[in-house]
C-alpha cells in the first residue's frame, strides 16, 4: 500500500478542517488544506508521522514554499510539486507571496 500525501494552500483553509483520506486498492491519499506555508510545514510532517513518503503540493506553492517543506519532512520523503508560479487562482501572484 503506497501513503501519500497532498497538501493545498488557500486564504481561509484551516488544516483541522480542510482534510480528507481518499482509499484506494493500491493508494492512500491523505488531502490537507492550509493558509499559510507554516501550517503547512506541520501539515506535512503529521503526513510523515502517518507513513507518508511522498508528499505532492499545489500550484500555490512557490519555490520557497517547495523548499520549506522539503527541509521540514527531511531528505527520505519524495516532495513533488504542481507548478504555476504566478497562480491564476490568485491574481497571478506567487505563493511566496501570499502564504508566508
Amino acid at each position: 500500500m503506497f501513503n501519500c500525501g497532498f497538501i493545498y494552500v488557500a486564504p481561509g483553509c484551516d488544516p483541522a478542517c480542510q482534510r480528507a483520506v481518499i482509499p484506494s486498492s493500491d493508494i492512500v491519499m491523505n488531502v490537507i488544506g492550509c493558509s499559510t506555508y507554516d501550517q503547512a510545514e506541520e501539515a506535512a510532517k503529521e503526513l510523515v508521522g502517518i507513513g507518508c513518503s511522498a508528499i505532492e503540493l499545489c500550484a500555490g506553492f512557490g519555490n520557497e514554499g517547495v523548499a520549506r517543506i522539503q527541509r521540514a519532512v527531511g531528505p527520505d520523503v519524495s516532495v513533488g510539486a504542481v507548478r504555476f508560479d504566478h497562480h491564476p487562482a490568485f491574481e497571478f501572484k506567487s505563493g511566496d507571496k501570499m502564504f508566508q
